[in-house]
Formats: C-alpha cells, structure tokens, sequence
C-alpha cells in the first residue's frame, strides 16, 4: 500500500480513538532543530501546501502512537539497544479547542544504530485536556529518508560532548596545530643536543 494511502489510514484511525470533544487533526506547524541546521527547519501544517512533509515524518517518527493511545502500543519504556547519535528536536504546533495550541516536542534520532530512534516525553498537554503517552519508538529507515530530504544531511554530522557541531574545518586545523607543536618541540630538542658542550676527555 502506497505510504501516502497508510498516512490518510492511521489519521483516520486516530480521529476514531480521539474523545468526541477533541478536534481530529493534525499538526499546523513543525520547527526541526539540531547540528548543521542554524536557525532550524520550519514546516507547513496539514492542510497547507507543502504539509505532506511533515504528516510524512509524523508518521514515521511514531508521533500518533507517541500522543495518542493506540493497540497495540508500540511505545518502549527504555531507550532502546544501539548507538543512538546526533539529536534533533521537532516541535509540533497543534490545534485546540477555541483558537488555542499546544506545543509537542520529540526528540530525533536519525542516525542511531541499527535503526533510527524517537524520544516524546510523556504528560505532554495538547487539547487542553489530554497528555501525551510519550516513550522510546524504534523507526525505519524512512524517517532518516524523509528528514535527508527536508534538510538534514545525508551523513550524521560531527557532535562535540557538549552537542555541538564540530566542522571539519575545525578540526583540520586543531591537527595541524597539534602538528605544528610537535614539529617546534622536536627542534627545540635538536637544538638544546647541539649546543651541549662535549664531555671532557
């Protein structure tokens, strides 16, 4: 089934399980920030042009599971096996009752290994009332794909301890000026040998 037929299905789905006073839909707006992403990434809602994007990383990203309760749940309690690299955060703007929104945050893995990871932390509020279920979702291969696709790079990108992108650039010069003080030492140290006077005979 064509991936875009299976979105329209879970959305259906969810608008089923929704309690009859919460509005059946998805989110406005998104904003996706991480390494090598500046001010971040801003994406259209449903129902604007352009909004299929993001209702694609929706899915994929185990956000329907993630906010509202679903069987099965597909949502871990423990982070998951594996190398989890480079963190992204999306924020979904959703509607609510009145003209009110509610922002969700979900942490993205895409690089993490074996598979791409998502982290929505529970009690969330959205619809004025509801609160998200939260927890660990292992993903495929597509959210990495739709993300690549929006902006992301194609490769993980370098992360500092601290979170921080760290450019090639930076690093080639931090070799070379490791390189540079090796090479002084090392004639420093000739040149103290030479000028040593030679033992008395």
């Amino acid at each position: 089934m064509p991936r875009r037929m299976l979105m329209l299905a879970a959305i259906g789905l969810v608008a089923l399980l929704l309690p009859a006073t919460a509005p059946a839909k998805g989110a406005t707006a998104a904003t996706i920030t991480g390494p090598g992403l500046g001010g971040g990434i801003t994406l259209a809602g449903e129902g604007q042009d352009g909004g299929e994007k993001l209702m694609l990383i929706a899915q994929d990203a185990g956000f329907w599971p993630a906010v509202f309760l679903t069987s099965p749940n597909p949502m871990q309690g423990r982070q998951p096996a594996g190398t989890l690299g480079p963190r992204y955060t999306i924020v979904y703007v959703m509607p609510g009752p009145n003209g009110a929104s509610s922002d969700i945050r979900q942490d993205l893995y895409p690089y993490a290994r074996p598979a791409p990871v998502t982290y929505t932390e529970p009690g969330q509020g959205y619809f004025e009332t509801e609160r998200t279920v939260g927890g660990w979702y292992v993903a495929s291969a597509l959210l990495k794909d739709d993300l690549v696709d929006i902006g992301l790079p194609r490769a993980a990108p370098l992360v500092s301890d601290t979170g921080l992108q760290v450019p090639w650039t930076a690093l080639l010069g931090a070799a070379a000026a490791v390189a540079a003080a090796l090479a002084l030492a090392a004639l420093a140290v000739r040149a103290r040998r030479r000028e040593r006077p030679a033992p008395a005979a």
